[in-house]
């Protein structure tokens, strides 16, 4: 079996974050619909509960393994404390949601606006704690076995018309600008004769010039 970098964790946490926040958003759109529609997604909220707040309870063991196992200093140990806070009130909250919709499914009674208000906060909640889960690996580095090297002029994406689009913005912005108006160089050619070896000349130049 392949070795799950760095745990578990990343990937129930998925699930928790799309089941969990399409619950919520099913249950709101519920309250604005009537009819045999209405009753289908209704149920279907009810089902992506269930199963997101189950789930969660696996992200939940994956956090805390990853909590005690992920090497982290001093500032990142106060941010991952803050996001574990976070997750134990999403598990806290979705789990009496889930308990409290099967109890009406069982009664067979309409959860109302105070419901779906407390899945609106439930949401919200879920919302900070993928954030700050989101700050741990992307601020801090958690769990990431490499990072790219940065120093230098780094990684070029650069490809076809992009890379001289690049090239003459660079040397635009290295370029001083002129302000002054514009020379008037009329009539500095009169008088002077091109032979046929300098006007070869002159072609190869602009030949040149144009290839690069």
């Amino acid at each position: 079996m392949p070795e799950i970098i760095p745990n578990w964790h990343p990937i129930f946490v998925h699930f928790t974050v799309a089941l969990l926040s399409l619950s919520v958003l099913l249950y709101v759109l519920t309250m604005f619909m009537r009819g045999s529609l209405g009753r289908q997604w209704s149920t279907v909220a009810q089902w992506l509960l269930w199963f997101g707040a189950g789930i969660t309870l696996l992200t939940g063991l994956a956090g805390l393994d990853a909590f005690n196992s992920v090497a982290h200093d001093t500032p990142s140990h106060a941010a991952m404390t803050e996001h574990r806070n976070w997750a134990i009130s999403v598990i806290v909250v979705f789990s009496i949601l889930a308990v409290w919709a099967a109890y009406a499914a069982i009664k067979e009674r309409v959860l109302g606006i105070v419901f779906v208000a407390a899945m609106l906060g439930g949401g919200l909640l879920l919302a900070s704690t993928a954030w700050h889960g989101g700050e741990l690996v992307y601020r801090f580095g958690l769990g990431v076995m490499s990072l790219p090297q940065t120093e230098g002029e780094g990684h070029d994406h650069a490809h076809g018309g992009h890379e001289h689009e690049n090239a003459r913005n660079d040397r635009g912005a290295e370029s001083p600008t002129h302000d002054a108006a514009p020379m008037d160089f009329s009539g500095m050619d009169e008088g002077l004769e091109v032979g046929p070896e300098r006007a070869a000349g002159h072609a190869h130049v602009d030949d040149d010039l144009h290839d690069h």
